[in-house]
């Protein structure tokens, strides 16, 4: 318990200075007083749930994220190349993260995707070619350097343009599975 509670101070210190802020301007964005942020980043004080988590909605960040100590926190991913028909996956993230990474290399196809819809929120970066973004009745071609966001309650599908594409998607868990049982079924 000591672990995990001289980490969340630690945490709480480090947010707090990397965003700038003073003990007063975290005070004033968690309705708490300064001295008891101040008392709790020293150790004077104990933390109580309510205070975790007001001081983690001020500081945007989730309780979790606060008070896990896990020693598998780094981790370095040798991603090794999944292929399906014109797909190419590269992971980039554990399988047990909430969010999910991955590099991917899409061939042209002449016939496009069919758009689906699935819950979450998807972002994506294009390194290299030109991605044809389906959102609902548009299409947004996506050039290399530019990213694109959206929602995937939109119906959505990616193919690229003219010549093979390579991008890094992130999802959430909901984009992750809808990603993969999506790439599975091809």
């Amino acid at each position: 318990m000591d672990e995990i509670e001289s980490a969340v101070r630690a945490r709480l210190r480090s947010l707090r200075r990397t965003r700038g802020w003073s003990l007063d301007d975290l005070a004033e964005r968690s309705h708490l007083s300064a001295s008891t942020i101040s008392r709790i980043e020293t150790g004077k004080r104990a933390i109580s749930l309510d205070v975790l988590i007001a001081l983690a909605d001020a500081l945007d960040v989730d309780v979790n994220s606060l008070i896990d100590v896990a020693d598998n926190d780094d981790i370095i991913i040798r991603p090794a190349p999944t292929r399906w028909r014109g797909v190419t996956i590269w992971p980039l993230s554990r399988p047990a993260s909430s969010t999910a990474a991955i590099k991917m290399r899409l061939e042209p196809t002449a016939q496009r995707p069919e758009p689906r819809i699935h819950p979450g929120h998807d972002w994506l970066f294009v390194l290299s070619g030109s991605l044809e973004l389906t959102l609902g009745e548009r299409q947004v071609i996506v050039n290399t350097g530019e990213a694109a966001e959206f929602s995937t309650m939109t119906p959505h599908s990616i193919n690229a343009v003219e010549s093979p594409a390579e991008f890094i998607m992130v999802f959430d868990r909901d984009g992750q599975l809808a990603h993969m049982h999506r790439l599975h079924e091809s």
